[in-house]
């Protein structure tokens, strides 16, 4: 067993534990809290198969930004539990009919790429010159979700700024029992009725 396979197995088992916590917890702030571990995981195995620039931006954008505003967010709302009452054989029914569409949609992903052909492997020498004026990863992403995909990648950043706007909004909540300073009235009082001197009598 080489190692590159061992650490896709134990990336991939943090990943499907953490994501089945995710769903299965009832308190909030514990399921975010596995989520961020589901994102590091994920970081992880795109940084295995060598996509480190997919990698990076998973963890900055997802862990940096969007999974501590879930958590802030939660934890402003003061969200501990949630009691819900589903039927558990509708929820294993739903469960079951997107597990059948994901399942074919690996199968047609390994049928198309033959992942599982086995090809011997041969020594090759690639000219460093070459190699040098071929197009790097982030060069490659950045051409296609700028050209192609731009539409999209303009639209998620405005969905995501809309998310942060709601968020905003739903912490910012009014209370009418607390007590704020007021720093004029402080300063235009007097200071000779500030204080008194109270004489006590043995």
């Amino acid at each position: 067993m080489s190692i590159d396979f061992f650490l896709f197995g134990l990336f991939s088992s943090f990943a499907l534990i953490s994501s089945l916590m995710v769903v299965n917890l009832k308190n909030a702030v514990h399921s975010v809290l596995f989520l961020i571990l589901v994102f590091c995981n994920v970081a992880s195995l795109l940084l295995l198969f060598g996509a480190e620039f997919l990698s990076f931006m998973l963890l900055i954008v997802y862990v940096g930004a969007i999974a501590v505003l879930f958590l802030f967010v939660v934890m402003m709302l003061n969200v501990k539990s949630i009691q819900l009452k589903l039927n558990f054989f509708s929820l294993v029914s739903l469960g079951c009919l997107i597990f059948f569409i994901l399942f074919i949609q690996v199968l047609g992903i390994i049928q198309e790429f033959n992942f599982f052909s086995l090809q011997q492997s041969y020594l090759t020498w690639t000219s460093w010159l070459l190699g040098n004026c071929a197009l790097t990863n982030i060069e490659v992403v950045g051409g296609v979700l700028y050209t192609k995909y731009s539409f999209l990648f303009l639209l998620s950043g405005l969905i995501l700024l809309v998310a942060m706007i709601g968020a905003i909004v739903l912490t910012m909540h009014q209370r009418t029992d607390v007590k704020k300073q007021k720093i004029e009235l402080q300063l235009t009082r007097n200071f000779q009725g500030a204080t008194k001197f109270m004489y006590l009598r043995k």
